[in-house]
């Protein structure tokens, strides 16, 4: 491969068109520009390609590089101007909308939407023959959303043909038209039992434009997902993007396939976790949507066990046009817990009426401030346990029986999401990546996700995991150099035990060695300046009711290192508790956002 030394990377977002030029200097590639342009997907334009080219044009004015010759991109290079490749990632026009269906909801119609979700796409609905809905219904659902595509599994290899067929007849009746291109046929992806491949090539090959990968599930015991991901992207770039406004012409400038958004950005987690070999969480809370990342163990008590790689979408949840549904999913009380200042309740609610009639805007001041990241914390609580309920082992295995006992089957799977051995959680969307503190996306995040045990915090400091997770195809070093230097703003570390106490008890006692010791009780927070540069040893001995990794009441010693923030210690219990009274809840709020230096003066 050529030296690439100049790098050109957008992300055609439903909104916004996001550019980044990236440049190797004296060896290490870095990021030295951004630029950006509202998304031409639509009318009047109607060629995305238009809010490409007026991104990077916004680049050219930075830099005084020329990157556009005659409305289109110069790539590879000519001369000094140009750069040597472009990659491209897209969520315009609602991103990838996919409807998946298999036989048993909670096997092979959850591996389904396990393979959907990882690929980037926003699952519209889960048909399954056990899903309690009738056969027109279902017919209905399939005619109403008109996805971009359909993923069909269902049945072990050699297992029972006939409820697997009647999932694609399903299809056939329904007949669905797909969102784009008028006269083509919807994509239709099946990855089921293999002895069922001729019976629903024969219902649905003259309807649909039928592709058959290997099973989802081939065994009970078995998920294989890479085979069904990696047709959802070529589909993708072949029949969705072909008819998306543009993007054939898109197509031909780029130097690597054009991914979905979230897809690229699960990319990049799976490729930090694993080349560090730690566990990670990831959110990007956007104004009508937040998603959730995970990359954990798929056994907790194997620490030579593979990662396993989650992704959910909670498309009700986010700061703008969805903030009604948060409210309305956490209920005022919630969010009113988190505001550190007596507060009608009718204020509140007009505050969040105002929102929903104007999404756009921004707080204006530091109340309305306080009452959006009240907010902030319950959308990413209830996406969390959203997350954590989807990321859950194989169901089914612990049962080997008959197709018909699994439709009754209850399964009691845990979580893979285990919060005292994560590593690192990484916060990205407009409230955590723009808050005017830092601070206040650190406590957002601790608030919202409550981790446990030793865990360090980062906000994605520009949105650029999706260019750096479609780079990494071409080039990985690059992408993971620019995403430690350039992407990850690095906030500290919060020292969290797990266990429950009363107010005033004693907690844990923390040694920092080289700053000093602290001895915390029930309910205080602790801010230790420290950078990112500085690593301490750092001795944690938790009281007997409290458990810090280790065990209950077990010390334990660990190597911290600090951030644009700090170290934060946090003695607020697990799961966190605030003061059941309303004075004494503002009392604590205050003191803590004064400890970690939260907001001015209130």
């Amino acid at each position: 491969m050529p030296d690439i030394n100049v790098i050109l990377a957008t992300d055609c977002g439903s909104t916004t068109t996001k550019a980044i030029l990236i440049e190797k200097i004296n060896g290490q590639y870095r990021l030295t520009a951004r630029g950006e342009a509202p998304t031409t997907v639509e009318a009047p334009a109607e060629d995305v390609t238009r809010g490409v080219i007026n991104s990077i044009a916004e680049i050219e004015d930075i830099t005084g590089k020329t990157f556009i010759k005659d409305d289109k991109l110069i790539v590879p290079k000519e001369g000094d101007k140009g750069a040597d490749i472009y990659v491209s990632t897209s969520s315009a026009g609602g991103g990838l909308q996919m409807m998946v269906a298999g036989v048993v909801k909670q096997m092979s119609a959850e591996s389904a939407e396990r393979a959907a979700l990882g690929a980037g796409a926003i699952v519209m609905d889960v048909l399954a023959t056990n899903d309690k809905r009738r056969l027109f219904q279902r017919i209905e659902r399939i005619r109403n959303l008109r996805p971009d595509m359909i993923l069909i599994s269902g049945g072990t290899d050699g297992g029972t043909v006939r409820h697997v067929v009647s999932q694609a007849e399903v299809i056939a009746a329904a007949d669905p038209k797909p969102r784009f291109g008028i006269g083509y046929e919807l994509p239709v992806i099946f990855a089921g039992n293999i002895k069922a491949r001729d019976a629903v090539t024969e219902t649905l090959n003259e309807k649909t434009a039928l592709q058959i990968v290997d099973n989802l599930r081939p065994t009970l015991e078995n998920e294989n997902l890479k085979p069904a991901r990696d047709a959802i992207h070529d589909l993708f770039l072949e029949h969705v993007m072909q008819h998306a406004p543009g993007y054939k012409k898109l197509m031909t400038w780029t130097s690597a396939p054009i991914m979905p958004t979230p897809g690229a950005v699960g990319d990049i987690m799976q490729l930090i976790a694993k080349r560090e070999d730690i566990q990670v969480v990831g959110t990007d809370i956007g104004g009508a949507t937040t998603d959730d990342f995970s990359v954990f163990r798929g056994d907790k008590d194997d620490p030579e066990s593979p990662l396993v790689f989650n992704r959910t979408v909670s498309a009700n949840l986010g700061m703008s046009y969805s903030i009604s549904n948060v409210v309305s999913e956490a209920g005022i009380p919630n969010i009113m817990r988190w505001v550190s200042f007596d507060v009608d309740e009718r204020i509140l609610r007009n505050s969040i009426r105002n929102k929903m009639i104007r999404p756009t805007t921004i707080p204006q001041g530091l109340n309305g401030l306080i009452i959006e990241q009240a907010i902030c914390r319950e959308a990413l609580r209830l996406a969390f346990i959203q997350h954590k309920q989807m990321a859950v082992g194989l169901r089914g295995i612990q049962k080997q029986s008959s197709i018909g006992d699994a439709f009754s089957q209850k399964s009691s799977d845990e979580t893979l999401v285990d919060m005292i051995g994560l590593d690192l959680i990484v916060g990205s969307g407009g409230v955590l990546s723009h808050a005017p503190r830092r601070n206040q996306s650190a406590l957002m995040m601790i608030d919202g996700f409550a981790p446990e045990g030793i865990t360090n915090l980062a906000v994605d400091s520009i949105f650029m995991m999706p260019h750096l997770g479609v780079l990494a195809q071409i080039n990985e070093d690059a992408a993971i150099e620019v995403f430690e230097k350039d992407c990850l703003i690095y906030l500290g570390a919060v020292i969290a035990p797990v266990g429950v106490a009363p107010y005033g008890k004693p907690c844990m006692t923390v040694e920092i060695h080289g700053k000093g010791r602290w001895d915390l009780k029930v309910g205080e927070m602790k801010l230790i300046p420290a950078t990112h540069d500085e690593e301490f040893e750092v001795t944690i001995i938790p009281n007997k009711k409290f458990d810090i990794g280790a065990g209950k009441g077990k010390t334990i010693e660990r190597k911290v290192r600090g951030g644009t923030v700090g170290i934060i210690l946090d003695a607020r219990c697990r799961p966190i508790m605030l003061p059941e009274d309303h004075n004494e809840r503002i009392t604590a709020l205050q003191s803590w956002n004064k400890e970690l230096d939260i907001y001015p003066e209130i």
